[in-house]
């Protein structure tokens, strides 16, 4: 089974989504919890730290991976294993913004543009690609993602090709699962 579980910032989607993987965990397999946040500085070391101890008491096996997700798969044991991914917004801009397909930008936006495209196009297919080995690798994918498009504010250029990215893979993500929450102000609403 595959659950999309999306929410704005501090929606409270990331507990809910801990809570779903562990209700459908019913085999001695383990569950891990793919963290995609990538560490820049000593507030994030906190932060992941916070995390971790906050999941402490739930018996999650954490793999820290902030991109190109499929390289962690021979550190799972079981391919019976349940997998938390949190989270999607991370993988995307980690994935984005990498060095591997990364390009230059220049003063023609006629060249960025067809640039940006071209990298929207290898970013969105490499993490569609990974998630469907990922869901047939394992029994049960709870993917985490947040919901950045209501401010209705222009950004530069570079995070508008993020926005549209994550909002693609969103839309692949509903459709290829099973099921799809949306939590607001910590109330889980299912939308399919």
């Amino acid at each position: 089974m595959i659950i999309l579980v999306y929410g704005g910032s501090g929606s409270g989607k990331s507990a809910f989504a801990e809570k779903k993987i562990t209700e459908l965990n019913n085999s001695k397999a383990g569950i891990y919890y793919l963290a995609t946040m990538k560490v820049y500085d000593e507030e994030d070391r906190e932060r992941v730290k916070r995390h971790k101890r906050q999941r402490k008491d739930k018996n999650f096996i954490t793999i820290e991976q902030p991109k190109d997700i499929l390289e962690v798969l021979s550190e799972i044991k079981d391919a019976d294993s349940d997998i938390l991914l949190e989270c999607m917004s991370n993988l995307a801009a980690n994935e984005l913004f990498s060095d591997k397909v990364s390009y230059n930008y220049s003063d023609d936006k006629t060249i960025d543009e067809e640039k940006r495209f071209v990298k929207f196009k290898k970013v969105f297919e490499k993490i569609k690609k990974d998630i469907i080995y990922l869901k047939d690798f394992c029994k049960n994918l709870v993917i985490v993602s947040n919901n950045v498009f209501e401010d209705g504010i222009r950004y530069e250029d570079e995070t508008m090709v993020y926005i549209k990215l994550l909002g693609d893979i969103n839309l692949f993500l509903s459709d290829f699962s099973d099921e799809v929450w949306e939590v607001v102000a910590g109330i889980p609403l299912r939308i399919k």
